[in-house]
């Protein structure tokens, strides 16, 4: 089962979110995690306390040598801050690894509100890299920026997620945490049609992370040569695990449980 997936992400200091989320959840899933880091950031549970961008022929650089030995079998990017990067890493996955399987987190604000991505930069995400996307992942308000309108319910994200195809993507999976209730609603959008899960909200406010989680569960399976509809449930499935037994650190958004199918057996 073992799949090889080189993560394009930022690092968060805190161990929760971005790479270190992105490593720990490809390993538990057995599957080969690869990095090419796009910016250091100072953080912990409560918010983001600093940026440290790295430079784009850096952040090329990384890629290019751990493709040119290792090889990918899937990519997932995160954060990417600005459109020099964005440009940088469309070109290099077009040069070097066009026709692997490509998981688009469309990372834009932290879980405590700080701005992760230049609003200039959303033109160039949607022109450059979401065409070239096996799965977009964004959640309610990534989504409600991407198509430019408010999303209100579960029709709405029916709707918005066939509209995100429009980008050129395979797949749009359109995270429904932000919206109230007491149930969550995911929608899967293909040309083949929709689905939605829905599940019992878990009260908790350690969920810091769930999203570059969900994002790199996916593509550790598409590493692994599943379909993307397997993929996206056994995901769901495991970051679901990951909320409910997570640990309780920190004083704000606390990190997740990835270690938990070492448990579970």
């Amino acid at each position: 089962m073992r799949g090889r997936v080189l993560i394009i992400a930022g690092s968060d200091s805190g161990g929760g979110a971005g790479i270190q989320a992105d490593v720990k959840t490809v390993t538990m899933l057995d599957a080969f995690a690869m990095t090419a880091i796009t910016a250091l950031t100072a953080q912990n549970t409560e918010g983001v306390f600093g940026v440290l961008p790295i430079a784009p022929d850096f952040i090329r650089r990384q890629i290019e040598v751990v493709l040119d030995d290792i090889g990918a079998d899937a990519l997932k990017t995160g954060m990417l801050h600005d459109a020099a990067v964005i440009e940088t890493v469309a070109q290099v996955i077009a040069e070097r690894a066009g026709a692997v399987p490509l998981v688009v987190d469309p990372v834009m604000v932290a879980k405590g509100g700080a701005p992760l991505i230049e609003m200039g930069a959303i033109d160039a995400l949607k022109r450059l890299l979401i065409p070239r996307a096996a799965v977009l992942t964004p959640n309610l308000p990534e989504a409600e920026i991407l198509a430019g309108h408010a999303i209100g319910g579960l029709a709405a994200m029916q709707e918005t997620a066939e509209e995100l195809l429009g980008l050129g993507c395979e797949a749009v999976l359109l995270k429904g945490g932000h919206l109230p209730g007491d149930t969550v609603y995911d929608v899967l959008a293909t040309a083949a049609g929709r689905r939605v899960w829905d599940s019992p909200r878990i009260d908790t406010r350690h969920t810091h992370g769930t999203g570059c989680t969900l994002a790199s569960a996916i593509a550790a399976g598409l590493a692994q040569g599943m379909a993307i509809e397997p993929a996206v449930e056994r995901a769901r499935a495991y970051v679901q695990r990951a909320i409910a037994s997570a640990p309780g650190f920190g004083h704000g958004h606390g990190p997740l449980d990835h270690a938990h199918p070492l448990r579970s057996h």
